[in-house]
């Protein structure tokens, strides 16, 4: 019923920005909490940051005071801006949503690559 896509991943040197979109689609939709996920080379999935429906944020230590993430109600969609990069933020980001249709459930999009190397 609901898509989410991510987009923006890419290659980038330490220091760099780069900033990444998650877009949702599909029929007819409300977006509760929104959150971006990180799967590191050989490590579990981990918390990034989130944003609720009222524009609430909270972040991961390691991603405070870089990252930024913030939503566009209207267009439905999510972007986290990544500034002062490091070699240790790269993996495959993902975009996590709670989203209703007749209930909430939670989708995932299907990640999108990060690389941060000089």
């Amino acid at each position: 019923q609901v898509q989410l896509v991510e987009s923006g991943g890419g290659l980038v040197q330490p220091g760099g920005s780069l900033t990444l979109s998650c877009a949702a689609s599909g029929s007819r939709f409300s977006i509760n909490v929104v959150a971006w996920y990180l799967q590191a080379p050989g490590k579990q999935r981990e918390l990034v940051a989130a944003i609720g429906s009222g524009g609430s944020t909270n972040y991961a230590d390691s991603a405070q005071g870089r990252f930024t993430i913030s939503r566009d109600n209207v267009k439905n969609t999510v972007s986290l801006q990544m500034t002062s990069l490091k070699p240790e933020d790269t993996g495959v980001y993902y975009c996590k949503a709670v989203i209703v249709v007749d209930f909430p459930r939670v989708y995932w999009g299907q990640g999108t690559q990060v690389t941060v190397s000089s």
